[in-house]
Formats: structure tokens, C-alpha cells, sequence
């Protein structure tokens, strides 16, 4: 993380998760993402929510303040929570993919200085704004699954990025990583290898780390919802 040459100051670390194909993770990330470094880890973070014109992200905050105020144990939670925090929930801020860098420096710009910002922006390259916006991350991370569809077309939006932004010295983007999501343990190893290897042909940084699927837990977490809340809403809660 870059910092200020003035004592006290810092410089806050603009992050996405994006790709151009729908249903991989992005907005699910961008919120876990947050929720881990600013619950447990301490770091101050923001997130511009970017799903323009219904904003996910700031929708879900809604209905979780409506749950709270609803439910006596959920309004006992979070305030055992921020009690023991010592500090609100992240503010997550409502814009669209074409504005979210200056949304972003307007909220610095107010005094509000996290130490990482995280967008939740749209894969789409076919416009200008959001381009820009893409241009003005530090970091891009693209989940990638081993759904033929999914992967080439989050190859193309990678393949892309890293001819118009990475591997421009105007841009401030420094990097784009590729991670594997929704791994199957049950899917043959050499499937993953060949993939892989295409990867590393077209030499895209693909991340060591990777995220296994998850849909045989959903039915026990649906069914008991204070743990889903629990386990997304209040990370550094335990059981």
C-alpha cells in the first residue's frame, strides 16, 4: 500500500472484483472481501456500490437494518458487535460504474480516509466510463469457474484489461489476477491442468488460491438463517 510522504496521511488502495460475465461472485467477494479485513482484520475500508440503477450491496444493507430493528436477537447481535468493534458498519456508497472513482475521492475528499476501497463494478468494456473507472483500480481480481462460457469470456475481459490498462504506464492500475471459483473437488485434476496451462500461455497472473463450490452446504445454512447471519453480516461473531 502506497503511502503519503506527509505524517499521518495515507494513501487508500483502490480494489475490484470484476469480469464481464454475470453470476460468478463479483458483488459476493466485494462483501466478504470487506467484511473479513474491516471485522477481523481492523483495516478501514468502503465500498462504492456500482450495480447501477438497484445497488445490491447498499440494498442488502437496507434489508439487514430493517431485519435488525425487526428482531430482537438480531438487534441483540449487532449490538454486542459494534459494541465490541467499537466502531459502525462500513459505509457503502451508491454510484454508477461511470462515476465511481470520483464518488470514491469525493468521500476521501470529506475526510473519510479508509485504507481500502473496494468497487463492485461491471465487466462491460464497451464504454468509455467504464473503462475509466477500471483504469483508476489498483487492483482488479476476476474469479473464473471451469464453465466453458464463463471462462472465455472472463479470458477475453482479462485479455483486455491487461492490453489497455495494465500494461499502460498512464494508467494507475498495477495489476489484474485471475482466481479459480466454484471448484468442484469431484471434477478430474487435468481438466483444471489444461486450463491452466492456456492461462499461462496467454500469460495472465492466475492467484494459487481458489475457492471451492459450496451449494451442498446451502441447504444447512438456509436452514438456520441466524447462522447465515451470523456468518456474513457479523464475521467477527462467534457461535
Amino acid at each position: 500500500m502506497n503511502g503519503s510522504n506527509m505524517e499521518n496521511e495515507k494513501t487508500p488502495l483502490y480494489v475490484a472484483f470484476s469480469t464481464q460475465k454475470g453470476g460468478v461472485g463479483k458483488t459476493t467477494f466485494t462483501v466478504l472481501a470487506a467484511s473479513y479485513l474491516y471485522y477481523l482484520k481492523g483495516y478501514d475500508v468502503a465500498v462504492v456500490d456500482c450495480d447501477y440503477p438497484q445497488h445490491s450491496i447498499a440494498g442488502m444493507r437496507k434489508r439487514d437494518a430493517e431485519q435488525v430493528g425487526a428482531d430482537e436477537d438480531y438487534k441483540r447481535m449487532a449490538y454486542e458487535q459494534f459494541t465490541r468493534l467499537g466502531k459502525k458498519a462500513y459505509p457503502v456508497l451508491c454510484s454508477s460504474p461511470e462515476k465511481a472513482i470520483a464518488t470514491a475521492d469525493e468521500h476521501i475528499a470529506a475526510g473519510h480516509v479508509p485504507d481500502i476501497v473496494f468497487f463492485d463494478l461491471p465487466g462491460t468494456v464497451n464504454s468509455e466510463g467504464v473503462i475509466n473507472s477500471l483504469a483508476g483500480m489498483d487492483y482488479i481480481f476476476t474469479p473464473i469457474s471451469a464453465d466453458k462460457v464463463v471462462l472465455e469470456s472472463s479470458l477475453s475481459f482479462a485479455m483486455a484489461i491487461q492490453k489497455l490498462l495494465v500494461r499502460n504506464e498512464a494508467c494507475r492500475l498495477a495489476g489484474l489476477y485471475l482466481f479459480w471459483n466454484m471448484v468442484d473437488g469431484r471434477e478430474k485434476t487435468d481438466l483444471y491442468t489444461a486450463y491452466d496451462k492456456t492461462i499461462k500461455e496467454l500469460e495472465l497472473p492466475l492467484m494459487k488460491t481458489f475457492i471451492p463450490d459450496t451449494k451442498r452446504y446451502k441447504k444447512e445454512l438456509v436452514a438456520d438463517k441466524k447462522a447465515v447471519f451470523r456468518s456474513t453480516l457479523f464475521p467477527a461473531s462467534r457461535p
